[in-house]
Formats: structure tokens, C-alpha cells, sequence
């Protein structure tokens, strides 16, 4: 990545000096590389947090030239302070204020979930208590490994998979074919549309993943994507955040067992909500506050 950091460092110095910040946070592990080079360099005087939004930290996202940084977890800050040197603090996933009380305001995606249990079923009832319903995350391209294959298993076991294909429209199209299975295109309203399933089914450990967290939605990890996404996963599941499933009957098994109340559903989503242990917002006013006190001392 050091070629690429080097690429960005001028523009980077030229936003700072327009728009004078406080504090420069990088959410993306190039962004943290540009960062900690400059800092490293002394060519940027303002201090940097670097929010590490991943669940199992890649070396990407290190470099000891950082003033700080935020993790998702404790024991990705362990391994950030062994890595680097410096400061790291657990916060948890940071995700926008509306995941957190999730409400399907004007009832679109009832709707949509009842008029799809009916017609597939042929009947008018909506989705029963007995057929969860599962979301299905691809992120924005659409990715997976076998997901009609996925789908067709849920179906067959009394669920409803509801597929996000993202900007994929080959996706979503060849999806509307399988009978049982909703497939939806880029959704805005992801909030709305988790305070009506059941269960997130999740392959790559994500935002998406951490959304279902602070929306107290269940989240199943099955068949990650490779390289990194596989060991957020993994991550992931041993924090108790999730469940990896493995072996016959998955995923339908742990959907079945996750989307209803019972232990299990009760232990994961307490889990989750322990998860998110402090303000970001507020470490950064920290932050920035010891940097200007750390100048006025200096003149």
C-alpha cells in the first residue's frame, strides 16, 4: 500500500490546509496509512485518529505514526497496541443513530414481506412466526459464494430469504426466478427494513453486520468471502457478536434457533448491545482538545 499512500499525501495536506480541522480520522485502512506516514514525517501537524472498522485488524490499518486509534472490540485493541505501540481504545462499531431504534415507519416493508409470503404461497396470510425471515447480505456488488444455493436451503426449511443484491441487477434478476425468495436492489432504508426480518445471514463481517448489531437483529456468518472477510468472521463469532455456521442443516438451523425468543437469540443480542462501549465522537473531542492544550503550552 505504500506506493498508493504516497500517491495521496499532497492532496491530503491540500484538504487540510483549505478546511483546517481539528482532528483527521481515517475510516479506511489506505486512509490510515497516508496518515500515519505524514504524521511519522512531521508533515502534518494535526493529530489523526484512525477508526479501525474491522473486526479482525489488518496490517493495512497500522502504522505507529497514528495518534490513535478505535476499535470495534477489546481484542483488537490489544492487538493494535501490541502492533503499534500507541494508543488504541475499544469503542465498538460505529454505525449511524437510527440503526439503533430501528422502525419500519409507514409500514412499506410489512407490506412487501406479506404480499410475498402470500403470492408464493398462495394464500393471503402474511409471513407466520414459524418462517423467519432472513436477510441476506451481498454488500453493494452483489458478492457471495453460492447464494441461490443458500437461498433455495432456507426455503426448503421454512424460511424467507430476503436477498440485498446491491447494484447487481443480473443478481436480482436471476434471484426472482427461485420461487420463495425476495430479492430487493440497493435499499436506503436498511433500519426500516431490519425492524421486520428476523435474522441477518452475513458473509463478510461488515458494516451490514455491524447495522444488525445496534438493530438487536441476530446475525448468522455463512460461507465468507475469502481472505479477510473469512477472518472478520471468525472475529467475529468468537466475540459472541455472532454465529458462525458450519455443517448440515446451515444456516437454516441457527436461523431457526436465533429468530425466535430463547436463549440463545437473548445471549447474542446482549452480547451486541455490550458491544458498543463509547462515544467515537467524543474520543476525538479528547483528542483534539489535548492537541490544542499541547500547543498553547508550547507557546
Amino acid at each position: 500500500s505504500a506506493p498508493l499512500a504516497a500517491l495521496a499525501e499532497r492532496p491530503l495536506l491540500r484538504a487540510v490546509a483549505d478546511w483546517r480541522p481539528d482532528v483527521v480520522v481515517p475510516t479506511f485502512h489506505l486512509g490510515a496509512q497516508v496518515t500515519g506516514r505524514l504524521r511519522a514525517r512531521g508533515a502534518l501537524e494535526v493529530p489523526t485518529a484512525v477508526v479501525v472498522v474491522d473486526f479482525a485488524v489488518h496490517r493495512g490499518w497500522l502504522h505507529p505514526g497514528n495518534d490513535l486509534h478505535l476499535c470495534v472490540t477489546e481484542k483488537a485493541t490489544e492487538e493494535v497496541r501490541e502492533t503499534v505501540g500507541g494508543p488504541a481504545r475499544t469503542v465498538g462499531p460505529v454505525v449511524p443513530a437510527r440503526f439503533f431504534r430501528p422502525r419500519d415507519v409507514d409500514g412499506h416493508w410489512r407490506a412487501l414481506l406479506d404480499r410475498h409470503e402470500a403470492a408464493a404461497a398462495q394464500r393471503t396470510s402474511p409471513v407466520s412466526p414459524e418462517r423467519p425471515a432472513v436477510l441476506m447480505s451481498t454488500g453493494a456488488w452483489g458478492v457471495g459464494t453460492r447464494l441461490l444455493e443458500t437461498a433455495r436451503q432456507l426455503t426448503a426449511h421454512g424460511c424467507v430469504p430476503v436477498l440485498l443484491c446491491g447494484n447487481d441487477e443480473r443478481l436480482r434478476h436471476r434471484a426472482a426466478r427461485h420461487p420463495g425468495l425476495l430479492p430487493l436492489g440497493w435499499v436506503t432504508d436498511l433500519p426500516g427494513l431490519m425492524a421486520q426480518v428476523h435474522v441477518l445471514l452475513d458473509n463478510a463481517a461488515g458494516q451490514t453486520a455491524a447495522q444488525a448489531l445496534a438493530a438487536g437483529l441476530p446475525v448468522v456468518s455463512h460461507r465468507p468471502l475469502p481472505g479477510h472477510a473469512a477472518a472478520g468472521v471468525q472475529a467475529m463469532a468468537r466475540a459472541g457478536l455472532s454465529r458462525y455456521a458450519v455443517g448440515k442443516g446451515e444456516p437454516a438451523r441457527s436461523a431457526h434457533e436465533l429468530a425466535f425468543p430463547g436463549p440463545a437469540r437473548a445471549r447474542q443480542t446482549a452480547a451486541a448491545r455490550a458491544a458498543f462501549r463509547a462515544d467515537p465522537a467524543e474520543e476525538l473531542v479528547h483528542l483534539a482538545e489535548g492537541a490544542c492544550a499541547a500547543d498553547s503550552r508550547a507557546r
